[in-house]
C-alpha cells in the first residue's frame, strides 16, 4: 500500500475528528474501522506527561484483526500563481525536486510524492493527539495564527476551516499549497531564518516538524516571542532522534544506522534533529511562561500489545516507508558523499527493517507549548 492508497482508505479515527474538511470524496477500503473509543487529551495537561518506559511487544500468536487505522483525505494541490517565476523553478536532483528559495537550506524534496507524505504525516499527528489540531489553550479562541513551515498547508487549512473567526497564515520555502483556500487562510513564501516582516502580532504561533529546518532554534524562538502579543502562545511538535529501543532488537540494524547517519549528517550542517527533548527548556530560556510538555511515543511499526499504540504504529510505518528515501537522499549525497545508487540500496534495507515487527523500536515525540507573559520583564541596563 503506498501513501496515496492509505490516504484514500477508510479510517478508524473519524474524519470529523482528524481530517477536517479534507476527508471528502475518498474511496472506502475493505478494512473494518476500529470503533474503540480513546480518551481525548485534557485541554490543560500536567506540566510533563511521561511516555511509557517500556512498551510490551506482541507475542507470536497476538494480533489485532480489525484492520489498519487510516484516514480519508482529498489530494488536490496547485501552486500559488502569483509567486515569482524564480521561486517556481525548483531544483532537480537525484530524481527529486527541491525548493529554490534559500537553496539547499531544507533537505527534503517538495514534489508530489513528498506532498502526499506530508499529508499522511499530518494525519499521524492527528491520531497521536486523538484528533486535536494542537494542545495549547489556543486550540480555541485564537484570532491571528502563524503556521511556520506549513508544507502543503494542510494544518493551516484544517485549523482555518475549524475556526472561521481566526486569521491563519501559513509560511514555507516552497509554494506547494492549494490556491483555493478558505477566506480566513492565506499562504506566503518566505525564509523564517531571515527577518520576520509581519507588521501585526500573532496570538498563536504553531511550528511542527522543524527538526533540522532552522539555523538556530534560539534565534527562531526569539523572533516568535517578539511577534507574539502579550498572552499569546507558541506550540512546538516534533519527534526526537535517535530511534530508541528498550531491548536489543534495534542493535545492528539498518534502521539504527539510518538514524545515526541522519544525526551525523545534520550535525555536519550545523543543525540538530535531537532538539525536541529540549523544547521545554528552550521555551523557558526564550522567556515563555507556563510551559507544558506532553510526551508520547511512535512505535516504528505495529509491534506493541497496547491496542492504541499498535494502530499508531501502523501510521508510523506507512509514513516512514514513504519518508526513508527523501529523508536521506539529499543529506547523504550532499553531506556524506554517497552516490544516489548507494543511498537507494541502503534505503531498501531500512524499509525491510520497518516491515519487521521483531524490531521493537520507537521515537519519543513531543508537544510543548508556552505563553508570552502579559507583563514584560524590565530591561536590565
Amino acid at each position: 500500500m503506498d501513501v496515496r492508497d492509505l490516504l484514500t482508505t477508510s479510517a478508524a479515527v473519524q474524519p470529523e475528528e482528524a481530517a477536517g474538511a479534507h476527508s471528502q470524496n475518498a474511496t472506502q477500503s475493505n478494512a473494518q474501522p476500529d470503533t474503540t473509543e480513546t480518551p481525548a487529551h485534557e485541554p490543560e495537561p500536567e506540566p510533563t506527561q511521561a511516555a511509557p518506559q517500556a512498551l510490551e511487544a506482541l507475542g507470536d500468536d497476538d494480533q489485532f484483526s480489525d484492520g489498519s487505522s487510516v484516514l480519508a483525505v482529498s489530494d488536490g494541490k496547485s501552486s500559488t500563481a502569483s509567486l515569482r517565476s524564480s521561486i517556481l523553478q525548483y531544483r532537480e536532483e537525484n530524481g527529486r525536486t527541491y525548493h529554490s528559495m534559500s537553496d539547499g537550506t531544507y533537505v527534503l524534496p517538495n514534489d508530489e510524492a513528498e506532498q502526499d507524505r506530508l499529508d499522511l504525516q499530518h494525519h499521524l499527528w492527528m491520531v497521536t493527539w486523538d484528533g486535536q489540531f494542537c494542545l495549547s489553550p489556543k486550540s480555541k479562541g485564537a484570532k491571528r495564527v502563524l503556521d511556520v513551515g506549513t508544507g502543503t498547508g494542510i494544518w493551516a487549512l484544517d485549523y482555518a476551516d475549524e475556526h472561521p473567526e481566526a486569521e491563519v497564515i501559513g509560511v514555507d520555502l516552497s509554494p506547494i499549497q492549494p490556491s483555493s483556500t478558505p477566506p480566513n487562510c492565506r499562504f506566503e513564501v518566505d525564509d523564517v531564518d531571515k527577518d520576520w516582516t509581519w507588521s501585526q502580532p500573532f496570538d498563536f504561533i504553531f511550528i511542527r516538524h522543524g527538526n533540522s529546518c532552522f539555523e538556530s532554534w534560539e534565534k527562531l524562538l526569539r523572533k516568535a516571542y517578539d511577534k507574539l502579543e502579550p498572552g499569546g502562545y507558541i506550540e512546538l511538535q516534533d519527534n526526537a532522534f535517535p530511534i530508541l529501543s528498550d531491548d536489543d532488537t534495534l542493535k545492528g540494524t539498518s534502521m539504527s544506522e539510518w538514524s545515526s547517519l541522519l544525526i551525523e549528517a545534520v550535525q555536519k550542517m550545523g543543525r540538530s534533529i535531537e532538539a525536541p527533548s529540549q523544547f521545554k527548556r528552550m521555551l523557558q530560556d526564550a522567556g515563555f511562561v507556563d510551559v507544558v510538555e506532553v510526551k508520547e511515543v511512535w512505535p516504528v511499526s505495529p509491534w506493541t500489545k497496547d491496542r492504541k499504540l499498535y494502530h499508531r504504529g501502523e501510521w508510523v510505518r506507512e509514513a516512514c516507508m514513504a519518508g526513508i528515501e527523501p529523508s536521506c537522499l539529499a543529506l547523504y549525497t550532499r553531506v556524506l558523499g554517497w552516490t544516489r545508487e548507494e543511498v537507494l540500496a541502503f534505503c531498501a534495507g531500512v524499509r525491510n527493517d520497518f516491515k519487521n515487527r521483531n524490531i521493537h523500536a520507537y521515537w519519543n515525540v513531543y508537544g510543548v507549548y508556552g505563553r508570552k507573559p502579559l507583563e514584560q520583564p524590565p530591561v536590565v541596563e
